[in-house]
């Protein structure tokens, strides 16, 4: 269970350039998430996030999950570095290696993730471009609880906007990131100030069980 905290320790698991990290750092900077930034960690060493979060002074780590042999043996090594930085919330910002159940039951509560799409639609990867395929009116972005399925786990909240006609793919992938950079601080926010919690598997905010997401929703 998430409980309230004095000062919320944040870590970031990151593959890329790190811009939902820069939304959640900003945050913290604010004060809107009373909380920091701990840590962060990538499988990749020339993610630009890795810069953001040293020109912060923010404590990094790169694991190459391509020098082990196993997936377990690439989690525990994360874990153990993770561990180390002693985090209330594990934060996945682009970070694209699939964890073992171990991993994900070692942080269960407060592992949380952020998928664009508006889950349980279009798990996995690209999901703009299946949505403009199959046509739909509606896309945006979920913030979940991780658990061992993929994209799965109890969703906290979502944002939601109108796919305009004729809409391209890349005007689409902007207008979702947009609403991640929005969407990510704003439930940090919520663990940061003690009004979510994570109790049997299911989100509770302001001590009400969300049986479907929050959703927020944008033009």
């Amino acid at each position: 269970m998430i409980k309230k905290f004095a000062y919320m320790k944040i870590v970031v698991l990151i593959s890329g350039s790190g811009s939902n990290l820069q939304a959640i750092m900003d945050a913290c900077q604010s004060g809107y998430i009373a909380g920091q930034v701990v840590g962060v960690l990538s499988n990749k060493a020339d993610a630009y996030g890795l810069v953001r979060a040293q020109q912060a002074g923010i404590n990094t780590a790169i694991i190459n999950h391509k020098e082990f042999a196993t997936r377990q043996d690439f989690d525990l090594a994360m874990q153990k570095i993770i561990d180390a930085w002693q985090p209330d919330v594990v934060v996945l910002a682009g970070f694209m290696r699939i964890l073992t159940p171990a991993f994900v039951q070692h942080f269960e509560g407060k592992l949380i993730n952020i998928h664009p799409s508006l889950l349980p639609l279009y798990k996995g990867l690209h999901t703009h471009q299946r949505v403009l395929a199959t046509g739909d009116k509606l896309h945006g972005c979920s913030v979940h609880f991780v658990n061992a399925e993929l994209d799965g786990g109890a969703v906290i909240a979502q944002a939601v906007l109108t796919v305009a006609a004729n809409e391209a793919e890349q005007s689409l992938i902007q207008r979702v990131h947009k609403l991640e950079h929005i969407i990510y601080p704003l439930v940090l926010n919520w663990l940061s100030y003690g009004r979510l919690s994570y109790q049997q598997g299911l989100p509770v905010l302001d001590g009400q069980t969300l049986s479907t997401p929050m959703k927020l929703l944008f033009d």
